[in-house]
């Protein structure tokens, strides 16, 4: 006949009330054959019951265990069918289910250039300095070299005497930005080179456009120069052209320019959705480039909100997107960065065209005040922002900091 014997286990109580313990009974059923081996049965499990009872208890009611901070609960183990923790418990598993990454590849340096022999620091981007176009450009692109950094793009800052309100030091064949051009490509024959396609730099009223007596910033005949700009930039070098003026059509008309002028092979970078921000201070500062005030008998509008999208849209970079493609960009950019992901991730879902952003000067200089000041740790935090712009679908990011984060890359 089978034999029972039967240990009722006490319950123990939580601080929240709860009731964590074994089952009210556990039996054990045993043939006569077996029966010799219940005595030690129960007396390994009265052990455990005596070492629990007799385990210190803590001020919240729980039991002290080894390895545990004082106080912690005892609970029961949660019945969970799925533990994403699993997957992010040591760094060769973090690293090998990573999603996104980031490497020099992805990077391109913007530098700004000047007509002088010496480098000129910029006040608002410490660190950053107007290079001079003979030495200081090629050592500063030759740095970004050997960290894997091999694109660049040209800002050039025209001598305040050149510019005129029609902008046209910007196809002179010997501008600041043609001779930059060359001279990077004769320097280094493997760079890709970028341009910026705008009036701004040139144009004494400091629009991307020609603007009207009356504040109009007229579109066909700004893009009319925009082409020769193209054209010019192309003859001098250039990889990628990259219009950043936010004129209508100004894709397509220059897509053929470059086409009739045997120039089918350099591409088109277009600033697809270039947003009207405040984050764009600094760089105007460095090219001195922002809007001037009007003069009698002339209106200078003191923002560039008629042609820069308005931040507070959404569905207007995509029409933006939509025609650029049509009109025959290579790649489509997204500016600023940080603070349009959600564009960035927009046009990602929508296009098959590479898509770039730009991390701004203001968000450059953000984070390195921050630093500067002790309050962030600056390589974690850049690393990261680059980062967040690569998950949300960017291939290429136009930084400041393209340099020094490449170089932590390799570290």
């Amino acid at each position: 006949m089978p034999l029972a014997n039967t240990v009722n286990l006490p319950a123990q109580s939580s601080p929240l009330g709860c009731l964590h313990h074994a089952p009210a009974s556990v039996s054990h059923t045993r043939s006569t054959a077996h029966f010799h081996r219940r005595p030690a049965k129960s007396l390994r499990i009265q052990a455990v019951i005596e070492t629990e009872t007799q385990s210190p208890v803590t001020s919240n009611g729980s039991a002290a265990r080894a390895g545990v901070p004082p106080g912690t609960p005892t609970v029961d183990t949660l019945d969970l069918p799925s533990r994403p923790r699993r997957n992010r418990r040591s760094p060769t598993i973090r690293h090998a289910f990573s999603e996104t990454h980031l490497s020099p590849s992805n990077l391109i340096l913007p530098v700004f250039v000047h007509d002088g022999e010496k480098n000129s620091p910029i006040s608002s981007m410490p660190g950053v300095n107007r290079l001079g176009w003979r030495h200081g450009l090629i050592d500063s692109v030759r740095e970004a070299r050997s960290f894997g950094v091999n694109q660049v793009v040209i800002f050039p800052k025209t001598p305040e005497h050149l510019k005129t309100e029609a902008g046209e030091e910007s196809f002179n064949p010997d501008g600041l930005a043609q001779r930059s051009i060359k001279l990077l490509k004769d320097t280094f024959p493997d760079v890709e080179v970028y341009t910026d396609v705008a009036l701004d730099p040139y144009s004494s009223d400091g629009h991307d456009g020609i603007v009207s007596d009356a504040g109009v910033i007229m579109n066909d005949e700004t893009v009319e120069f925009l082409c020769r700009q193209a054209v010019s930039q192309a003859r001098a070098g250039a990889d990628v052209v990259s219009p950043s003026d936010m004129m209508d059509g100004r894709v397509g008309a220059i897509r053929k320019a470059l086409d009739r002028e045997g120039f089918a092979h350099v591409s088109i970078m277009a600033y697809t959705a270039k947003y009207a921000s405040a984050f764009y201070g600094p760089f105007r500062e460095a090219l001195a480039s922002a809007p001037k005030p009007g003069q009698e008998g002339r209106i200078i509008p003191p923002n560039k909100k008629t042609y820069q999208q308005d931040p507070a849209n959404y569905r207007e970079a995509l029409r933006e997107a939509r025609l650029d493609e049509a009109e025959g960009a290579d790649i489509m950019m997204v500016k600023p960065g940080m603070p349009y992901l959600d564009i960035i991730r927009l046009l990602r879902d929508n296009t098959n065209l590479p898509v770039a952003a730009y991390h701004v000067s203001g968000e450059y200089a953000m984070l390195k005040a921050a630093a500067l000041n002790g309050w962030l740790n600056e390589e974690d935090a850049v690393l990261e922002a680059l980062l967040g712009m690569r998950r949300a679908g960017a291939e290429l990011i136009l930084s400041y900091y393209a340099t020094d984060a490449a170089k932590w890359m390799n570290e």
